[in-house]
Order: structure tokens, then C-alpha cells, then sequence
């Protein structure tokens, strides 16, 4: 990389710097994360005042630094103006980027994951300030796409415990599949019971036969069964049949029709993924307290 070079970035974080100068945190399409100093970005006149706020993206030029590059020019793209005028918005947006800066490598191009980022906060952006539950739903499928570009795919077609097919039965009101966090994925819930059985039986005659713990050959008929016994997987959540539909149409690259977008299932869903991304980043997303709160307010997404 020369001394200066150029990229086009959208900013994700901003930390303040001395008295007027920010550290942005930008990902750029040509070297992935870059961390670099806006140079008097919070003097009310500085040029890179409004350029340096959150998801703006930009075209700069960057000068190398020992510690910390420089922004040296910075030619604005595009903005997202609708984000910051709608809270919920906004703090989908915000857990989309906690995601992102997760994912981001740094000094490798990351073209796909800009592209991707941009798209949904497009239709965050563009979404009609309607219901609640419609930002629950462009969130969910955010998160969900953000997971499958990084190869962390949940498995929504095939019981994790049977590797069957699964398809909700919705002509059942009490039709329900459960999903395991650590399991990756759906969960047959008549296959879960039946092995919840299976175990409790096998602890009940371990318990009125304990002598056979210490017979002979107790270590190798113990071995083998551990060897051969399949966990009984944790059950994270579970969700009836017209949820784990609109779940499974997450998979498809575009958002469902407007009227499963207002379904107020996508709560469901959006707790599932929260959990499931979560698990894989290793730490929680602190963005999401702005989304409880918010919807909290809104009664329509929660009822």
C-alpha cells in the first residue's frame, strides 16, 4: 500500500480524538476495515464535520500514519438522512453495523459485505414509516444475510437432531419447531421429546440397576454408549408454523411480500437470530437495547 492511497468507505463508529479531531472506523470495498483520524472533523467549520458522521459513505483519500492513518480529502456519495429521522431506523442500522464490524477483516477487500450493508440500510431507509413490526422484519432479514455471507448459515430446511425435512404444517394451530442455538438450527420438536424419553429412561434403569456400573466390563459398555448416544440438544426457542415459514423465506435474497412484512411474528424471529448471532460473535450486541426500547414504546410490534 503507498503512502496515500484511496477508498470508498461507508463510516461505522466514530470516537472523539483530542479536543476537535475523530478516530472514524470505516469499511471500505478495496481494503476492508480502516481505522483513521478525520483531522479537525468536530470544528464547526471543518469540511469533514458532516463527512465523517455514521453511514455516510465517502471516497477518500487516506494518508499512511505510523499508529492511526489520516483522512486527507473526502468526497461524500451518498448518505442516509431517512435513518437518522426515524429511531427505530436508526437503531436497526446500528445493530446491522455491530454485526458488520464483527465480520469486517481489515486490509482485504470486503466488496461483497459493503455492497451488502448499503443494500439493507437502503431499504431501512426507504421503508414507509408504517408499523413497528415492518423494522423487525428488514432487521431480521439483515441479520439473516449477514450471517450466510460469513458462512453461518442456521439450518432452516432439516431437523438438526434427524437431518429431516421440515415443513411447517399450517393448516395446525399447534404446530410448533423448536431451534437450538448451540445445535445450529431447527429442531424437530416430536424428535426432541422421544429422545428427552429415551434419556429419562435410561437414568431411571442406570439408577435401579446400579450394579451394572460395576461389573468388569462397566468401562467399555460405558464408553461405548457414550460414544454412540446423541446429545439431547438445548432448545433456544420455538416457533409456531407461520413463523418458521416467514423464517425459512429469509433464505431468499429479497424481502417477502409487504403483508408478511407487517406480520407481528418477526419479533419471534428476530429473538432467535439476536440469539444465534450472538452465540458466533462471542459477545452480545449492545445495539439491541436500543431495539427493546424502542419497540417497548410500540405497542402494535409487541402484541
Amino acid at each position: 500500500m503507498n503512502r496515500t492511497y484511496k477508498a470508498t468507505g461507508i463510516n461505522l463508529k466514530t470516537q472523539v480524538l483530542g479536543e476537535s479531531d475523530k478516530i472514524v472506523t470505516v469499511l471500505t470495498q478495496e481494503f476492508g476495515l480502516i481505522r483513521a483520524v478525520a483531522p479537525g472533523a468536530r470544528k464547526h467549520n471543518s469540511s469533514l464535520g458532516g463527512r465523517s458522521g455514521m453511514f455516510v459513505v465517502n471516497q477518500l483519500l487516506i494518508a499512511k500514519g505510523r499508529s492511526l492513518d489520516k483522512i486527507t480529502q473526502a468526497q461524500t456519495l451518498k448518505t442516509y438522512p431517512g435513518l437518522a429521522k426515524d429511531l427505530g431506523k436508526l437503531a436497526a442500522a446500528q445493530y446491522l453495523a455491530e454485526i458488520v464490524l464483527c465480520q469486517a477483516l481489515s486490509e482485504q477487500p470486503q466488496e461483497e459485505l459493503y455492497h451488502l450493508l448499503n443494500d439493507q440500510l437502503e431499504r431501512l431507509e426507504t421503508l414507509p414509516k408504517t408499523d413497528a413490526s415492518s423494522i423487525y422484519a428488514y432487521l431480521a432479514h439483515g441479520v439473516f444475510q449477514l450471517l450466510t455471507l460469513a458462512g453461518l448459515t442456521p439450518e432452516i430446511h432439516k431437523c438438526c437432531l434427524t437431518q429431516r425435512s421440515l415443513a411447517p404444517n399450517l393448516t395446525n394451530p399447534n404446530w410448533q419447531v423448536g431451534f437450538s442455538v448451540p445445535s445450529g438450527g431447527a429442531i424437530c420438536l416430536e424428535a426432541w421429546e422421544r429422545l428427552r424419553k429415551q434419556r429419562e429412561i435410561e437414568r431411571w434403569e442406570n439408577k435401579e440397576n446400579p450394579q451394572t456400573s460395576s461389573s468388569p466390563n462397566s468401562s467399555i459398555s460405558s464408553y461405548e454408549t457414550v460414544i454412540h448416544r446423541q446429545e439431547l440438544p438445548v432448545i433456544s426457542g420455538r416457533l409456531n408454523a407461520r413463523e418458521f415459514a416467514m423464517l425459512q423465506q429469509l433464505s431468499q435474497p429479497e424481502i417477502m411480500q409487504i403483508d408478511v412484512i407487517r406480520d407481528n411474528g418477526w419479533l419471534s424471529i428476530e429473538q432467535i437470530l439476536r440469539q444465534y448471532a450472538q452465540y458466533h460473535l462471542g459477545h452480545s450486541i449492545r445495539s439491541a437495547t436500543l431495539i427493546d426500547s424502542y419497540f417497548a414504546a410500540n405497542h402494535d410490534a409487541t402484541i
